[in-house]
């Protein structure tokens, strides 16, 4: 019996409201302490986004959560035909943001669809690479011949965490204590980083009859966390020690005088090992799957800032040979950096883009700071 493939068919994006430009970034998230943000101007010139979405009005109230967008972003696979919803065996949902911590993220999208009818669901949880873990989910399944159709999904809802509310207690403290009000680099950074939005991919294990579809050739991936300390977290504090105390070691108070809910990177760790990191798995994939860069049409690589771009490319270059530019595929500054959902994101323009021709290899790189992790997949356009 000869291996069953799996073919991404139907790809679709939902971002909520226009796009937010970055002279209109405070008036979404808020001043904290009533403040232009210093480090704003620095993280934007270094990132390159120019547009971002936010799930938010400007006096700061909620327009959706993650799993409204997720199941928007699913609909429109269908064309929100009820019959064709029916069709789903299988929702695999990946977010680093979900509107509550139980129930899932997964099922509470499932919510929100209820012409799917009774489906088995799942929600890998994680920060950038949940998204591709759910993809990886859908994959196997339809590959062990679990199920022939499944949704995977990507989505984020940072906003409401980046809002100045969030920060604003720590910042009254510090004012109380006679310091520096201004909230630490590692917490004022990611506001001017993160966007909001959702994508879903319909996969099947048969080619579109008409078009082009994206057979998944192969997805691999791989943590360091054995021998990396935590880089970017929410729902706790790192410790001299480079350990994590989490949310449920902080008394109430101290979980709103310390923004412990707010998302931090350790910028230092960040810089010095996410690029060198991934290389080293990347080799190692060209390596066992004799692969070199003559080899790919596209790559997509997801970045968070416009700064990591000439390093990944000098990595890729040492690893066997650069990846020209021409061949790279980035929506990171037209759309932000929507975290588990970006590589969708980036999918799905390319897919509508009429650029891809039927045979052509695109590559994907997918890395994840929290405690380094990254996965890679290769797709042909058949």
């Amino acid at each position: 019996m000869s291996a069953t493939n799996v073919y991404i068919n139907h790809t679709s994006a939902f971002f909520p409201n226009g796009p937010v430009p970055n002279d209109e970034m405070e008036q979404y998230l808020g001043y904290i302490d009533n403040r232009p943000s210093k480090s704003k101007p620095i993280v934007l010139r270094n990132n390159g986004i120019i547009n971002r979405y936010y799930a938010l009005t400007k006096d700061r109230k909620s327009t959706h959560t993650n799993a409204q967008m997720t199941a928007l972003a699913v609909r429109a696979l269908f064309d929100n035909d009820a019959d064709r919803l029916k069709e789903i065996e299988l929702l695999s949902c990946g977010t680093s943001s979900p509107d509550q911590m139980m129930p899932s993220h997964g099922v509470m999208t499932h919510g929100w669809l209820p012409e799917a009818g009774a489906i088995e669901v799942v929600s890998p949880a994680g920060v950038c690479c949940a998204g591709m873990h759910a993809l990886k989910f859908a994959y196997l399944a339809i590959k062990a011949g679990e199920v022939k159709k499944a949704v995977a999904t990507g989505s984020e809802r940072f906003s409401g965490l980046l809002v100045s509310e969030v920060f604003e207690e720590e910042a009254q403290k510090l004012k109380e204590m006679e310091e520096n009000p201004f909230i630490a680099f590692q917490k004022d950074f990611l506001r001017w980083m993160l966007s909001d939005g959702a994508s879903a991919f319909l996969m099947t294990d048969q080619p579109n009859k008409e078009g082009i579809s994206l057979r998944i050739d192969w997805i691999e991936g791989v943590s360091y966390a054995n021998q990396m300390d935590t880089c970017m977290y929410m729902g706790g504090e790192k410790q001299e020690d480079g350990s994590l105390k989490g949310f449920m070691d902080y008394t109430p108070e101290e979980i709103m005088t310390r923004s412990v809910f707010s998302i931090k990177q350790d910028i230092t760790l960040l810089s010095d090992n996410i690029v060198a990191l991934g290389g080293q798995k990347i080799k190692e994939i060209f390596e066992k799957r004799g692969l070199t860069v003559d080899d790919i049409d596209h790559f997509l690589p997801h970045i968070s800032s416009n700064f990591f771009k000439s390093r990944i490319y000098d990595l890729i270059e040492a690893s066997g040979g650069g990846i020209p530019y021409e061949k790279w595929f980035i929506n990171l500054f037209t759309v932000g950096n929507v975290g588990a959902a970006s590589i969708y994101l980036m999918i799905d323009e390319l897919f509508k883009s009429g650029k891809l021709k039927k045979g052509e290899k695109i590559l994907l790189l997918v890395p994840e700071s929290a405690r380094f992790s990254y996965m890679y997949a290769m797709l042909t356009v058949c």
